[in-house]
């Protein structure tokens, strides 16, 4: 799956991983969830070692990762390194954190979407 779920699929599967909710949820790609989840696994990874951990490209790590701080989960640290230079590394939002901001996110929407009930025939 390519796509992030939309609410449909996400409730019509029989058992969705963590993996499915998070990207429905935030809507975000598969590939960027398994780079979520491979944080999680690997704090501190630089998107040179997230790539040989994910057997994906680094240009395409480097964007997942764009979007995961976009989204406020990661953080970025800048580490110096001893022959002069830095190199950026990653760390996921702890998953308690994660999952306040999966509910929050769905308690906005469900509000939203109770408000646009609401609204229907009023005008």
């Amino acid at each position: 799956m390519a796509d992030a779920p939309d609410m449909g699929e996400l409730m019509e599967s029989e058992d969705p991983n963590f993996g499915q909710v998070l990207a429905c949820v935030f809507g975000i790609q598969s590939h960027e969830s398994r780079t979520y989840l491979a944080l999680l696994d690997n704090p501190g990874s630089t998107v040179a070692e997230l790539a040989e951990v994910l057997d994906r490209d680094r240009s395409n790590v480097n964007r997942s990762l764009t979007t995961l701080l976009d989204k406020g989960l990661t953080e970025r640290k800048r580490r110096l390194l001893d022959p002069g230079g830095y190199v950026y590394q990653y760390t996921a939002t702890p998953l308690p954190e994660a999952k306040e901001m999966m509910h929050a996110s769905l308690d906005e929407w469900a509000e939203d979407v109770h408000a646009r009930i609401d609204a229907f025939g009023e005008s």
